[in-house]
């Protein structure tokens, strides 16, 4: 059911199809997140539109609200929230840690109070597999740590080996064999640490390998760094996800040191704050200079807001804080990301990767100064 295959490479970057029960996915891929369910503002037959293959659900959320056995009783993930195409769920790792004071890590999972009422909750890897199974995504993830940063050594290190001990964990609670799960590599921003860890979860062959614990508040150069430490060690035959990464340098970035998939909910939540992702970066139309600006948000972009609307109207729909611009803010900065994916395969394809890369850098960093 689950078969991943390297159609072409230029450089490090590689164009890939992965296949799944709910449909094949052209690599590289941005995924939307659609953490309850639902990716805010949008019905699913407009997210199909934008180009999306694959949403990521955020299982800490719904083992909360409404509940794995509420999904698993509407039959699955996929029916409940009406898509069809593949579905991935995290662990809901990341989401138990940052609660911070709320929660305490142990040996056999984490203890933790809900953010909503205060109701007392465990989470560890055979009960992250016992939610995921329920809610049954084409692809899962592995329980996991991810060490906060900055984080000493020593910590980095107890946390990470930690992490190998959940994964091994959570291959024995898997039962489903129409689910796909992935490890997740940690070690935090120590580079021996990493490639530790890359190979040992890669060791544990895995159907697929994410890399967790980057993009987490250090410096752009030094995610790069821990990357580049990292996919050298995984699996050429298998996706590489990063998990939670998705700005323009970020992306084109990550695809040109090998990695397939990411996610991430900056599309959404900066259309929800008024902003654009374009060419030049990230841009807020709800500045005056925009007021009676009659061109479309950008005059490359096929998406429905960007062949309907003008900046003009979106402008007078955020400042009044009407639903629509919202709504038109994330459809174009989802499709943004999903064209900007497209266009990285096509160069790949292309063995023209580099000299792609260059360019969109170009005018991003040029207008981001």
């Amino acid at each position: 059911m689950f078969e991943f295959e390297v159609v072409a490479r230029s450089g490090g970057a590689r164009a890939g199809v992965l296949h799944t029960p709910h449909g094949d996915i052209k690599t590289p891929v941005y995924m939307p997140v659609g953490t309850k369910a639902t990716v805010k503002s949008l019905t699913p037959d407009i997210v199909k539109d934008t180009g999306a293959q694959i949403l990521l659900a955020n299982t800490y959320h719904l083992y909360m609200r409404p509940g794995h056995e509420l999904v698993k009783e509407a039959g699955g993930l996929h029916k409940f929230m009406h898509w069809d195409k593949p579905i991935l769920t995290d662990s809901g790792g990341f989401q138990v840690f940052s609660l911070g004071a709320l929660r305490k890590i142990k040996e056999e999972g984490v203890y933790f109070s809900s953010h909503i009422d205060g109701s007392k909750h465990f989470i560890g890897p055979e009960k992250a597999m016992e939610i995921e199974q329920a809610l049954g995504a084409d692809i899962i993830m592995a329980f996991d740590e991810c060490a906060p940063y900055p984080s000493s050594y020593e910590y980095t290190k107890n946390s990470m080996e930690m992490t190998h001990r959940w994964a091994e964990r959570c291959k024995l609670a898997k039962t489903r064999e129409d689910q796909a799960l992935f490890g997740i590599v940690q070690g935090g921003m120590y580079k021996d640490l990493r490639e530790i860890s890359a190979k040992a979860i890669n060791d544990m062959d895995f159907p697929g390998n994410a890399i967790g614990g980057l993009s987490v508040g250090e410096p752009a150069e030094l995610m790069y760094e821990m990357l580049a430490a990292t996919t050298p060690h995984l699996d050429e035959n298998k996706p590489r996800y990063l998990m939670g990464v998705g700005t323009t340098d970020y992306l084109v970035n990550g695809v040109g040191l090998g990695v397939d998939m990411f996610d991430c909910v900056l599309q959404t939540r900066t259309a929800r704050n008024g902003a654009a992702l374009l060419p030049e970066g990230r841009v807020n139309i709800r500045n005056a200079r925009f007021e009676r600006d009659f061109t479309p948000l950008d005059p490359e972009c096929d998406c429905y807001a960007c062949r309907n609307f003008t900046k003009a109207y979106i402008h007078h729909l955020i400042r009044t804080e009407e639903i629509l611009g919202a709504v038109l803010l994330s459809i174009h900065n989802i499709r943004y990301s999903v064209r900007l994916m497209e266009k990285m395969r096509e160069s790949i394809i292309a063995d023209c990767y580099e000299e792609y890369r260059r360019e969109i850098l170009s005018k991003y960093n040029q207008n981001k100064a």
